[in-house]
């Protein structure tokens, strides 16, 4: 068995309704050198039977009891035997040329230890949406990681095996398996990685242009996720005073400010305004410099959050997505 150039670990747990769009988006990849796993993470949908339907060789199934996105990304990674690891979550898609052009990318510059792209949002139904993620792509330090992480999405990186191994640890409870995502978290567990990365293993995070990723919006979230969420981010700013206080000393507080403004632009997806209103006032109470350093993704959401006092739900969802075109994670 020849080893793959590309190794592309994909989670799946219920997620029928996507998922084959998911796996036809990576067997349609101009690069062809790759294996696909697929962690099966203890789901009771039918999703597996739609994975299993594919037959295509490369496809290699991993099954275990469900451990959680990090747990099965991790699960992937143990398995995966290429030198490079691609993320892709089961819901989202990528474009036919993003495995291509992140290999070009990495083979040449070997210092290189993460590249991403930017993502396009999608639906429930594939459709794009008028917001896209356009991240900065270099000179990226620890800090910029922390505040705005650039990375943006689940599915949009593509990993140097040998500069993520730095980063590996036993789980605590389960000593003979190795971890890169910390598995404590159910939320903010990759930005958790990326920070480790960058802070405490000085691993280079760089990016290409484009939108590579299509990052799907699923419905039915709720403005209680959005508090939940934070609280995940919270827990991983925390955890960062341990191994970069000096980072987190210096850059926590924008941090947060520009977390909460992210979740602020989600609330008003959601048509909940008061949430916006108290989530955006916060991120502008701790960063003010916001709007001289980001003035249109500030004025954006300042305007959203307006229009929320002003109009009635049905006319501030309405009109939301004009204001959040620019947006970004």
């Amino acid at each position: 068995m020849t080893t793959p150039k590309i190794s592309v670990v994909m989670p799946v747990y219920n997620v029928e309704t996507y998922v084959a769009e998911a796996i036809q988006s990576v067997l349609a990849q101009t690069f062809t050198d790759f294996e696909l796993i697929v962690v099966d993470d203890g789901g009771q949908d039918g999703s597996m039977e739609i994975v299993r339907s594919f037959g295509d060789s490369r496809i290699r199934i991993v099954t275990q009891a469900n451990r959680g996105l990090a747990g099965a990304r991790n699960s992937g990674i143990a398995e995966a035997r290429a030198p490079y690891v691609a993320l892709l979550d089961s819901d989202d898609r990528w474009h036919p040329e993003k495995l291509r052009l992140h290999y070009v990318h990495l083979e040449a510059d070997k210092a290189i230890g993460v590249s991403f792209s930017g993502s396009r949002m999608i639906d429930q139904a594939g459709n794009e949406l008028a917001v896209a993620m356009r991240p900065r792509l270099t000179g990226i330090r620890p800090e910029d990681i922390l505040r705005r992480n650039p990375v943006g999405n689940g599915s949009a990186p593509v990993l140097r095996r040998s500069a993520i191994d730095a980063a590996m640890f036993f789980h605590p409870k389960e000593p003979w398996r190795k971890c890169w995502f910390d598995e404590n978290f159910r939320q903010s567990e990759d930005i958790d990685l990326w920070v480790r990365l960058s802070a405490a293993h000085g691993v280079r995070f760089e990016g290409i242009a484009g939108q590579l990723t299509e990052y799907r919006i699923v419905g039915g979230a709720l403005s209680a996720n959005i508090v939940k969420q934070y609280l995940s981010w919270t827990a991983m700013l925390d955890k960062a005073t341990l191994y970069a206080p000096e980072l987190v000393a210096r850059h926590g507080d924008a941090a947060r400010a520009y977390q909460l403004r992210y979740l602020a632009r989600r609330a008003v997806q959601l048509g909940n305004a008061e949430l916006a209103a108290d989530l955006f006032g916060q991120a502008v109470r701790l960063e003010p410099k916001m709007f001289l350093a980001e003035p249109r993704k500030s004025a954006t959401t300042a305007g959203a959050v307006l229009a929320g006092k002003v109009l009635g739900p049905d006319r501030f969802r309405a009109i939301s997505k004009l204001y959040l075109k620019e947006a970004a994670a």
